[in-house]
């Protein structure tokens, strides 16, 4: 989910493009957010990052419509009443009709779009290549408020308690009021904030690029924890309980309890020493996981052990999603995969032509996906023709 030539935690990236069952917070514009068959109103779908659908999908799937722009899509969607937000690489926010795939409106933000959106009540928020975050009016586009940071935004927006957070690549992890997009705090790191802040009750969990841990009460920002992992980390942590799952630059898998800050596991294949920049899916047994090294990885939850393993052809940065007893990932080799969460035997790909790095998005029996040849998929159970 990274633009060539963009820097993760102080490196060149050498690709083209790198990189709900837990608990709920508040909408930002008063009530709950509502995850829920119908919405994927996030980056993960909830706050807490799962990766977990509540959605289920049709059997067999077809491709129910494409929109094309002219630049890669790396965003992973969002989708709320019927409508689908994305943005993409040619610095536009798209909201399309989940239905057809015809564009309701437009936006265009200063650079190009990674980060994530997040719908909650009449908002759609993001960040783009410029470091400014946009919250625009779902019904229109209109601009509500913009907040500038110091950095580059991959990090997608979390909430809580009528606000919004979100990291900058200036080192800054946001908390900003959702109704006019003024600063509430900031927590300054040592690094690049790349991972999105995941949220469980009034705590927001993030690992940086500073090589720790960072853990702070959702109301005032200050550190219930701060914890050294060695590495640094540019993917987000699944939260489940008191432990967070998330995986690093150094090719570890962690489950650390972040409340105390300690580590309950590790994982780390030797063989294999690439890096993790997908972020886990997390159900009540498995932590599935997926790495630069082409392969899929399901570990059991309460002890890290490798359950199964599935290689693709290329590396993956697309973050897996749970759906029933069903895993959907992308791959850069223009693959989106559909496995089966017990044995990570493959039951169905669609060859999409072009390297996968954002995530699938889930509901109303639909999932949505990018490619970096600037296609976005629904897929369904119906076939439909592609909007003109």
């Amino acid at each position: 989910m990274i633009r060539p030539g963009t820097r993760f935690c102080g490196r060149m990236t050498i690709s083209a493009l790198a990189v709900i069952a837990a608990v709920a917070g508040t909408s930002l514009q008063g009530g709950e957010p509502c995850a829920s068959e119908r919405s994927w109103p996030m980056f993960r779908g909830d706050p807490a990052l799962t990766g977990v659908a509540r959605s289920a999908l049709p059997e067999t799937l077809a491709v129910r419509w494409t929109f094309e722009v002219e630049e890669p899509i790396t965003s992973t969607a969002a989708i709320v009443d019927g409508v689908v937000y994305v943005g993409a690489m040619d610095e536009n926010f798209y909201a399309l009709d989940l239905a057809t795939g015809k564009v309701l409106w437009k936006f265009k933000a200063n650079g190009a779009v990674q980060s994530s959106p997040l719908v909650s009540g009449s908002l759609v928020i993001f960040g783009d290549e410029e470091g400014v975050i946009h919250a625009l009016e779902c019904k229109n586009g209109a601009v509500k408020w913009t907040y500038v940071t110091d950095g580059q935004i991959v990090s997608s927006a979390n909430q809580h308690d009528g606000r919004v957070l979100v990291g900058s690549y200036d080192g800054s992890l946001y908390c900003l009021s959702a109704n006019d997009g003024k600063l509430v705090w900031k927590h300054e790191t040592e690094g690049y904030l790349h991972a999105s802040p995941a949220i469980q009750g009034d705590t927001v969990v993030i690992g940086g690029c500073d090589e720790g841990l960072h853990v702070l009460n959702v109301a005032d920002g200050k550190a219930i924890s701060d914890s050294p992992l060695g590495t640094v980390v540019g993917a987000s942590a699944a939260l489940m309980g008191s432990h967070a799952y998330l995986g690093t630059y150094g090719a570890d898998v962690l489950c650390l309890d972040w409340k105390t800050g300690k580590t309950v596991w590790r994982q780390h294949d030797a063989d294999k020493e690439f890096p993790i920049m997908a972020s886990a899916a997390v159900t009540e047994k498995l932590v599935v996981t997926a790495g630069r090294d082409k392969i899929v990885r399901a570990l059991d939850r309460g002890k890290g052990d490798v359950a199964w393993t599935f290689k693709t052809k290329s590396r993956v940065d697309s973050s897996p999603v749970v759906v029933g007893n069903r895993v959907f990932i992308g791959s850069s080799d223009g693959n989106l995969y559909e496995l089966e969460l017990e044995t990570g035997k493959k039951r169905w790909q669609f060859e999409a032509g072009s390297p996968i790095t954002a995530s699938p998005a889930v509901a109303s029996e639909s999932l949505v996906i990018g490619t970096e040849d600037g296609v976005l998929y629904c897929f369904g159970g119906v076939r439909t023709l592609k909007p003109s």
